[in-house]
C-alpha cells in the first residue's frame, strides 16, 4: 500500500477489488479509468455516510500508486491550507470530506488554486461530499463553479441482499470463510452499514485467527458478546 507524505495511510481493504459496485457501476467504472490514467476529467463523489465515498477514493490512489495523494479535511493532521501547496505534482489527488472546508474562505481559495494549478499540470482531482457540487454552500463563487463542472456521482447506499454480497466478498478477500448461517446471523447483529459491517467483519477475523476458530455462529456470538460488554 502506498505510503504517502502527509500523515494518512491508505486502508488495507479499500481497493476495487472489495468495493460492491451493484447501483454504482458508473462511479466505479469512471474512477478506474482516472486510476488508470486513461480518461477523464475528475469526479465529484456525494452519497450518505458509509456509501463508499471514502474506499473508492484509496482505491483510485491505490490503484494509482505513487502517482496519486489522498487525504481526508476530518484528520486533525490536516489543520493548515498550506498542505495544499504542491499536490498538483501528482497525477491524481483526491480529497474526502470536502463538506468540513465549505465556507471557510481560506481554504476555499487554497481549493481554487489548487484546481488552477492541477488543470494547468494537466492533473485530475476526486472529491468527496455529503452533498453534490451544487448543493455544497461555497463561499467562493468561481471555487462552486469549478466543483459544479466535474462529473458528479451520486454513490447508492446498499440494500440488505447487497450487503450480504459486499460482506461475502470482503471475507473472501481475507481468505475467510464465512458459512451462509453465520453471514445471516450478521445482519441480523450489527448495523446495517458496510463501515459497521467491515468492522466487525475485521474484528471477528483477528479473533479467530487468535484462537483458531472458524466463524461459527456460537463462536461469533461469543466475540460479539465480548466487544458489546468492553463497550458497554
Amino acid at each position: 500500500m502506498t505510503q504517502l507524505v502527509l500523515p494518512i495511510r491508505l486502508a488495507d481493504h479499500a481497493v476495487f477489488e472489495t468495493f460492491y459496485p451493484v447501483g454504482n457501476e458508473a462511479a466505479v467504472a469512471h474512477l478506474r479509468s482516472i486510476a488508470a490514467a486513461e480518461a477523464g476529467h475528475g469526479a465529484w463523489l456525494w452519497g450518505a455516510p458509509a456509501s463508499g465515498k471514502t474506499h473508492l477514493l484509496q482505491a483510485a490512489c491505490e490503484r494509482a500508486g505513487d502517482r496519486a495523494v489522498y487525504l481526508t479535511f476530518e484528520n486533525p493532521a490536516i489543520a493548515d491550507p498550506a498542505l495544499l501547496d504542491g499536490l498538483e505534482r501528482r497525477a491524481l489527488v483526491c480529497l474526502d470530506d470536502v463538506d468540513s472546508i465549505v465556507g471557510d474562505m481560506e481554504w476555499e481559495h487554497a481549493m481554487f488554486a489548487l484546481f488552477n494549478a492541477i488543470a494547468d499540470a494537466g492533473g485530475q482531482m476526486v472529491l468527496a461530499s455529503a452533498s453534490a457540487p451544487r448543493s455544497c454552500r461555497f463561499a467562493l463563487p468561481d471555487l462552486a463553479s469549478r466543483a459544479a463542472s466535474l462529473p458528479v456521482f451520486q454513490l447508492r447506499v446498499l440494500d440488505d441482499s447487497a450487503c450480504a454480497q459486499a460482506l461475502r466478498l470482503r471475507a473472501k478477500r481475507r481468505g475467510l470463510e464465512l458459512p451462509n448461517e453465520t453471514l445471516r446471523y450478521l445482519l441480523t447483529r450489527s448495523r446495517r452499514d458496510m463501515r459497521s459491517l467491515y468492522r466487525l467483519l475485521d474484528r471477528l477475523d483477528l479473533a479467530a485467527l487468535r484462537a483458531q476458530r472458524k466463524l461459527t455462529i456460537p463462536f461469533v456470538r461469543d466475540v460479539i458478546g465480548k466487544l458489546e460488554s468492553s463497550s458497554g
